[in-house]
């Protein structure tokens, strides 16, 4: 963890007029979470992207996807037209590890490699230690694949929100949810492409939109390496679930909100080789973008729309 603090800040240092290092929360063990907001000043009120990785301790790829996501973006967007105007347009708020505490104690040794959850402590009456913070967030929260266990690697919490990690992230996009765009949170492995909802007695009210920009975007990565994307809400091709941070982003009317599983399909796991690192981050990022374009064309085309429709409401006539 120190390597990626570190990272961050010569980032920031390297970036002065398009980075800067938000802290906006602080861990059970009073670590702090930090994002990097990445975007050109234009002056004008642009929409922002969500991104955070390591929510879940274990799942090393996700936090190594973060880093290369940030250097790729900043690494093109003076040559690449495209990314020059999505920087132009959008700013991109990037967690590289919002489990901080959870992933420093998977790093300890070989008997935590597979830690998932945060360190805060049981109630009085359990002796382990740890949240799921991925059925700790205030969607449905509660109702379906989750465990009132605290020593289960699905322990809800005691109650909505009652983790720091997850209450940081709720001020802060809370605050601003009008301004998202998208909302991607990063984890692996399967190879999946999850959208809203996690319950099965809930359907996304824009859930067409969000599986075409969803297929798209398994579409690009599938030609990055070859590798298969599904795309689907999470009852549908993983398991049902609640109170997921992607859920409670839909929730709060962010339209795009996304759970990324990266590589494998289980053969590793969440040890995934160090050789499959770099190929797994160039098609998660190729995804990624192709999700963001579509998911902003989306957004033109259908504010393009209501303004047309005020306008006829208004004037009680068709623009010509």
């Amino acid at each position: 963890m120190p390597e990626i603090s570190n990272w961050m800040t010569q980032t920031a240092q390297d970036h002065p007029d398009v980075v800067t290092i938000v802290d906006y929360g602080h861990t059970y063990e009073n670590r702090k979470i930090s994002l990097l907001k990445i975007g050109l000043s234009t002056g004008e009120k642009k929409k922002v992207i969500w991104m955070d990785c390591g929510i879940h301790a274990r799942e090393w790829i996700a936090p190594a996807f973060c880093q290369y996501f940030v250097r790729q973006i900043l690494q093109t967007y003076k040559t690449d037209p495209k990314m020059e105007e999505m920087m132009k347009n959008m700013d991109f708020y990037v967690t590289p590890v919002l489990n901080v505490d959870g992933y420093i104690f998977s790093w300890k040794d070989n008997t935590t490699r597979l830690w998932r959850k945060n360190r805060s402590p049981g109630t009085s009456s359990c002796d382990c230690y740890g949240t799921d913070l991925n059925r700790n967030f205030d969607a449905n929260w509660g109702t379906i694949g989750v465990s009132y266990d605290c020593c289960s690697e699905i322990y809800c919490g005691s109650k909505p929100v009652s983790e720091p990690e997850a209450q940081a992230v709720t001020d802060f996009v809370g605050s601003r949810k009008d301004d998202f765009l998208c909302f991607l949170t990063i984890h692996s492995y399967g190879q999946l492409l999850l959208v809203p909802y996690g319950h099965p007695n809930f359907t996304a009210d824009n859930y067409d939109e969000l599986m075409e920009v969803g297929l798209a975007a398994a579409d690009a990565i599938r030609g990055v390496h070859g590798k298969n994307y599904k795309v689907g809400t999470s009852p549908a091709i993983l398991y049902p679930n609640s109170g997921s941070s992607r859920d409670w982003a839909r929730q709060q009317g962010i339209p795009f909100a996304y759970t990324f599983e990266l590589r494998d399909n289980g053969t590793f796991g969440f040890q995934l080789p160090e050789d499959q690192i770099q190929p797994t981050c160039e098609e998660a990022f190729t995804g990624a973008l192709q999700q963001l374009l579509i998911s902003s064309a989306f957004r033109i085309t259908r504010d393009t729309a209501t303004v047309a429709m005020l306008t006829v409401l208004s004037t009680g006539q068709d623009e010509k």
